[in-house]
């Protein structure tokens, strides 16, 4: 079995199973399996969540009459490796706005579009705004999929938004971040490629983004269920923001009018990788899995809440598995196909069994995850 000890794979899996009680209590029951949050992982594309649901409580902290995640967002190019962007061409209208990056986030987990909302918020309003709420290591440092210096990472491009008659509403300048953050020495692996040569040592991540799976899993909970966290770590969100953020972790790519995602690049499963190991077969019609998933320098996670409408079950599950057993990094040589994808499809599978079995003593009341997706 996958559960024989084995450090090389670095799994760390927490479950909480539901429960519905009197007057619409709801019980939560944690289960841990090797969660630890000194075990550092890759968080990937997974940092991408908190981001998207700060971008809207920003927006809410702002109270800027007229501006809002529909609001034409434009942001300006600082110089060659800080790119501005003027218009989006996968929004029906051409207009890039915050809720087109949040789509694109969560139906195919864009990486310009967390650059984008990276840039809009800045690493200090990101990590302060994460560690008040008690996500104290949270560390979200740099942009994805470019390569910039620690430095480059600390600017920001100046953004505008302008209203629906092209009038100026809000302006965000370039900034610098101040921010501070813990310094920590995390090096994994027996070696790395930099610049196409082999070096023979650890690969160092102590500049790199860090998010605990406690902590994905906790932010994951509580865009579901707000009122089931402390106050303290409820986002500034309105019901709104919550119904939309719902509708777009859980909806499958091809259910988009905009952006649309065309098969067959991106199909039903294309981020759900607890359940069904991202394979591209039809999901089931009455599951709805609302989560976040990542993957990268062989480290794959996802962080979901599933519900099946028709059985009447609810879980949250969240996973993290490395898939590099050579310990050499940048060499695109992981084992996501061969075992971190089955690895997630069977976990979230053996849980799901569980819980279709699992005695409850009152139905859950699903229809606050219920959707008409196109």
């Amino acid at each position: 079995g996958v559960f024989k000890k084995r450090d090389d794979l670095k799994i760390q899996i927490m479950y909480t199973s539901i429960d519905r009680e009197k007057k619409n209590k709801i019980k939560f029951t944690d289960h841990y399996f090797q969660v630890d949050s000194g075990n550092y992982f890759y968080p990937a594309s997974t940092v991408k969540l908190p981001v998207a649901i700060l971008a809207l409580q920003k927006l809410n902290e702002l109270k800027i009459t007229g501006l809002d995640k529909n609001s034409a967002m434009i942001t300006e190019p600082v110089n060659d490796w800080l790119t501005g962007v003027n218009n989006d061409p996968g929004a029906a209208d051409g207009r890039p706005t915050i809720a087109h990056y949040i789509k694109k986030i969560l139906l195919v987990s864009d990486n310009d579009a967390f650059n984008r909302l990276y840039e809009f918020l800045g690493q200090e309003y990101i990590n302060n705004s994460l560690h008040n709420m008690g996500y104290s290591s949270a560390q979200i440092i740099h942009r994805l999929e470019i390569s910039l210096s620690e430095e480059q990472n600390r600017l920001t491009n100046p953004v505008s938004f302008f209203d629906s008659a092209g009038k100026l509403i809000y302006q965000k300048p370039s900034e610098k971040s101040q921010l501070i953050y813990a310094g920590r020495s995390t090096k994994i692996g027996n070696g790395f490629y930099r610049a196409g040569q082999l070096v023979n040592e650890p690969f160092d991540f102590s500049k790199k983004n860090r998010l605990s799976l406690q902590d994905l899993h906790s932010i994951v909970r509580s865009v579901l269920f707000p009122e089931s966290v402390p106050e303290k770590q409820r986002f500034n969100l309105t019901k709104e923001d919550y119904d939309f953020l719902r509708k777009y972790m859980s909806m499958m790519p091809q259910e988009s009018g905009s952006p649309v995602y065309a098969s067959p690049d991106y199909w039903d499963t294309y981020v759900k990788f607890l359940l069904y190991g991202a394979e591209r077969g039809k999901a089931e019609p009455y599951i709805r899995i609302f989560n976040k998933p990542g993957d990268a320098y062989g480290f794959m996670i996802d962080a979901a809440y599933v519900a099946d409408f028709k059985n009447n079950i609810e879980f949250l599950l969240s996973a993290v598995i490395y898939c590099n057993s050579d310990g050499i990094l940048n060499d695109d040589k992981y084992e996501y196909k061969t075992v971190g994808l089955p690895f997630m499809k069977n976990l979230g599978r053996i849980i799901y069994e569980y819980e279709l079995k699992r005695q409850r003593k009152k139905k859950p009341d699903l229809s606050a995850f219920q959707f008409q997706y196109s």
